[in-house]
This record gives structure tokens, C-alpha cells and sequence, in this order.
């Protein structure tokens, strides 16, 4: 199972999460690419660290919403979307490459992502990004979503993730986080969760219903509250039950 968490979302002087001390615990890294959030040194710097710990960099592509963090849904046409992508996925690689890393994989981040869940014209704008810039990229992103099905069908290799602290409907999609309980706070629930979804096992959507979440790969968020302690307990829990921990794409060189 891999471990990933979302990071370099700092700007500026404004910093969000600790990404050092992430990096020392999973084995992915999705980093902002300057449209949602981080700056060309909080990129670099999360970067140099992911290539010191052997991390895997993924380009966290978004929506061109800085002040909203990216988290607001944008009508863009499908070739403006295309090209958005490709750019920041080329920004993200060039400081990686001076950094001793490459990028490995791409993950969608915020209000893309839960876009081409169902927005099939925006999930084949992403996709054509991906294929356009380097078919060899790995995609990620939520199973039976139309990011994956599109990019499946175009010649990528696809892999699923699962939340560690968002809750989910009963159709297996993420709660919107302006509902209550979307995010998910306690350390043990939270591991004892990600056990079960290492095991294939049902998990408890928000509604009290069972369902059951296929994952390659588990998603901690970098900017929750508490998010490194999260982090170590998913970490030592899947560990302690004998879940072997280790990236889905391979981490790249520069």
C-alpha cells in the first residue's frame, strides 16, 4: 500500500503543513504546481526533500484559483484545461529535475479532482494533458471515476486512492467539505480505517451505510490539524498489521 499526502502548499511568507516531517513518514508526495497553492521555492524545497527520502514527486494539478485554494469549481473550456494542466505538470518537473527528482505521477487536487469524478469533457481535458506531455506518467485518482476510466482507456496505468480522514457518501464519493463530518479527526479511527481499506474490508460511509473502498493508495492531507501525528499512526498501525508500505510509481531521478 502506498502512503501519499499533499504538499509544498505553502506561498510566501504563509506556510501550510510540515512537509519535512510528512515526507520522513509516507511514500508519495503530491506537489502543488503554483495554480492552487505553493510558490517556485516551497516546490523546490519539498522537491529536494522528497529526493533525499526516496518519495515519489506527483504533480498536483488544479484549477488557476490561488485565493481559493482550488477548491472552487471553474467552467474552463476543455483545450484551456489541457493546457493548464500541461504547464503545471512542466513547471513542477523542471524544479524537481534541479532538485534530483522527477515527476513520477499525476494526481488531480480539490475541485478538479471531484470534477472528473463525473465531469467527463474536464476528465478527458486531463487526460490529453497527461498523454500530450508523457504517456509514461501514472495517473491517480478516485476508483470508478471518469478520470480513471478515460485515462484507462487512453493508454495510462491508473491507480485508486482512498481518504484517510474524509468522510464518504454511500455512492463512494467524498463528502463536500462545507457539509458536517466531512473531515474525519480522530488518530485511531482513522487507522483503524485504513486498515480496512488495506484489507479490502467494508468501511462506514457518513450515512451509518457499508461500503467498500478498492485503493492503491491512501491520501493523508498535509493540512489537517495534526496531520504529521495522522500520518505516523496510519504509518505504524499498517505497519504493525503487516501491510508493507511503498510507493505505487516508482520515484524518479533527475
Amino acid at each position: 500500500m502506498d502512503l501519499n499526502s499533499d504538499l509544498a502548499e505553502g506561498f510566501g511568507r504563509w506556510e501550510l503543513g510540515d512537509d519535512a516531517a510528512l515526507l520522513g513518514i509516507v511514500t508519495s508526495a503530491n506537489v502543488a504546481c503554483g495554480y492552487h497553492a505553493g510558490d517556485a521555492t516551497v516546490i523546490r524545497d519539498a522537491c529536494e526533500h522528497a529526493a533525499t527520502r526516496g518519495v515519489a514527486v506527483g504533480a498536483q494539478v488544479g484549477y488557476n484559483d490561488l485565493a481559493g485554494f482550488g477548491r472552487r469549481f471553474i467552467d474552463i473550456a476543455p483545450r484551456e484545461l489541457t493546457n493548464d494542466v500541461i504547464y503545471q505538470i512542466g513547471a513542477l518537473r523542471a524544479l524537481a529535475r534541479t532538485a534530483g527528482a522527477d515527476v513520477s505521477y499525476v494526481k488531480p487536487h480539490g475541485a478538479l479532482y471531484n470534477a472528473i469524478v463525473h465531469h467527463r469533457e474536464q476528465a478527458a481535458a486531463v487526460v490529453e494533458a497527461v498523454r500530450d506531455y508523457d504517456p509514461d506518467l501514472v495517473v491517480l485518482g478516485l476508483p470508478d471515476s471518469a478520470w480513471l476510466e478515460l485515462a484507462e482507456k487512453a493508454g495510462l496505468r491508473t491507480f485508486r486512492e482512498a481518504f484517510a480522514d474524509r468522510a464518504y457518501t454511500s455512492e463512494g464519493t467524498l463528502v463536500p467539505r462545507r457539509e458536517p463530518g466531512a473531515m474525519v479527526h480522530d488518530e485511531q479511527t482513522i487507522a483503524d480505517r485504513c486498515v480496512r481499506i488495506a484489507r479490502g474490508e467494508p468501511i462506514e460511509a457518513v450515512d451509518g451505510s457499508l461500503i467498500t473502498v478498492r485503493a492503491d493508495s491512501i491520501c493523508v492531507h498535509g493540512d489537517s490539524p495534526g496531520a504529521v501525528r495522522v500520518a505516523e499512526a496510519v504509518r505504524d498501525r499498517l505497519t504493525a498489521e503487516g501491510v508493507r508500505l511503498a510507493a505505487f510509481a516508482a520515484p524518479r531521478s533527475g
